[in-house]
């Protein structure tokens, strides 16, 4: 995945139609399908620890958990499906395990429908795009909708509109006040005209849903536009211009029945911080008991190696910028973490023979599960950087205190994709941090996983020092 400075906002991404409900609801419908198709296939009964079962898996993966658009390439949709997947199998393991409760099933009966419902999600996701449009066609419920503003806000709807299929909704065309001539990249037929003339088009017209794309410095051509409106039987939704900025989980709320809209947020709200905290501390906690004779050989090797502590403790910032102690094995000479922390270089001489050995290996950030297991930290996510590096670069990279809405990680999206290790200048930096972003807006369980999964690939990369 490539960061992107494209609005990532679900409300630009998924407009409202006879599709949404259904895109929520397919894969925890096709999950539990699937258990039941099981379970009947060995002779059992759907009751009791299957309907608990089916809730669990309901609440884990509505609304939607691996639904990417119709646009999804193939191999990229089984990927996802496949990692999600995998990760609600070890975490519904792991509470069967806890609550001794894994007896109660069919070992046959877990094992088939763990294997059998990735390939029925994926038969779904490449089947819907094809199925959907013909049973609205055929059941009359394909909606029209026009836009008001041919800007760019109104261009990228419009797009949206044309590639997704499982909205069921076809984009008629624009009514824009500029003249043919100044309307860019807009198809001649799609002008429809000026906006005094939409409301008109309207009543005339089969028009199901407008879309205000107007900018909200035209607030008196949007009342007059809404006064307009109101003699037609038109649904009308606002898009407003802020989308066309950069949004972080985006997403409309409400405070006693007053609509807000979230502008920049955290993607761990609700159940989703639930998950997140729970698949952090079961894993944390079995990789620690893994590897424990391994970080005692290597607190040994740190003692024997040099002189000084066998941990480096240094000061970060942590979730919603609030300093943290973060664990490392000690690979220098030195422990720095004061106002000005030099970042270790290639050939540094404060490194240790041993550890440049654990820094090349990433071995020196295994007691960061510790602090996983404490809550300061998760699995994945934006990589803690020290507090003087913090306070230099939040001055100089737009947005960048925007990755603290997360708990940092051991790993992430950046250092997957090669930026680990030394960042010299301020676009590596700049580079990190794009990558940190695009990480918060397109948050799953699955991305998580196939981040922990790339990790292995990138250990023995280069660039750490």
């Amino acid at each position: 995945m490539h960061p992107s400075r494209e609005t990532q906002s679900s409300l630009l991404r998924t407009p409202p139609g006879p599709g949404t409900l259904l895109l929520a609801c397919i894969d925890p419908l096709v999950a539990i399908a699937t258990l039941g198709a099981v379970v009947s296939l060995f002779g059992g009964r759907f009751d009791g620890a299957c309907l608990i079962l089916a809730l669990l898996v309901f609440a884990m993966t509505f609304p939607g958990s691996f639904a990417r658009g119709s646009d999804t390439r193939a191999g990229d949709l089984a990927l996802d499906i496949a990692a999600g997947w995998l990760a609600i199998v070890v975490l519904l393991l792991f509470l069967g395990w806890a609550s001794r409760t894994l007896d109660v099933f069919d070992p046959r009966v877990i094992l088939a429908w763990a294997l059998a419902t990735p390939a029925a999600l994926f038969a779904a996701h490449r089947l819907l795009p094809v199925v959907w449009p013909r049973v609205l066609a055929a059941e009359g419920m394909h909606k029209t909708a026009v836009i008001a503003g041919a800007n760019e806000l109104g261009r990228r709807l419009a797009a949206r509109l044309r590639v997704d299929p499982l909205l069921g909704i076809r984009f008629a065309g624009y009514f824009d006040d500029r003249a043919p001539g100044r309307l860019q990249n807009v198809i001649p037929r799609e002008n429809l005209g000026p906006l005094s003339a939409l409301a008109d088009h309207a009543r005339s017209n089969t028009v199901d849903v407008i879309y205000i794309a107007l900018p909200m410095a035209s607030q008196p051509r949007i009342l007059k536009l809404l006064e307009d409106l109101r003699d037609t039987t038109a649904s009308i939704y606002f898009v407003p211009d802020i989308f066309v900025s950069d949004l972080i989980q985006a997403r409309v709320d409400s405070i006693g029945g007053l609509p807000v809209v979230a502008v920049c947020e955290s993607p761990f709200y609700g159940f989703n911080a639930l998950v997140k905290r729970i698949s952090d501390f079961c894993l944390a906690a079995l990789i620690l008991a893994a590897i424990s004779p391994l970080m005692v050989a290597i607190a040994l090797g740190v003692k024997l190696s040099s002189p000084g502590p066998v941990l480096f403790r240094q000061r970060r910032y942590g979730l919603d910028g609030k300093r943290i102690v973060v664990y490392k094995f000690r690979s220098m000479t030195v422990a720095e973490d004061g106002d000005v922390v030099r970042q270790a270089t290639r050939n540094d001489q404060r490194v240790t023979r041993f550890g440049a050995f654990l820094r090349r290996t990433s071995l020196d950030e295994l007691p960061q599960f510790i602090n996983v297991l404490q809550g300061r930290m998760s699995i994945v996510g934006p990589r803690p950087h020290a507090v003087a590096h913090n306070e230099m670069y939040r001055k100089l990279i737009r947005g960048y205190m925007i990755r603290h809405k997360v708990k940092p990680g051991i790993t992430g999206l950046a250092q997957v994709n090669g930026l680990r290790g030394e960042t010299d200048t301020v676009d590596k930096m700049k580079a990190r941090i794009d990558y940190d972003l695009a990480y918060l807006r397109n948050w799953s369980l699955a991305l998580d996983v196939r981040i922990i999964l790339k990790t292995a690939v990138v250990l023995l990369h280069k660039n750490a020092y």
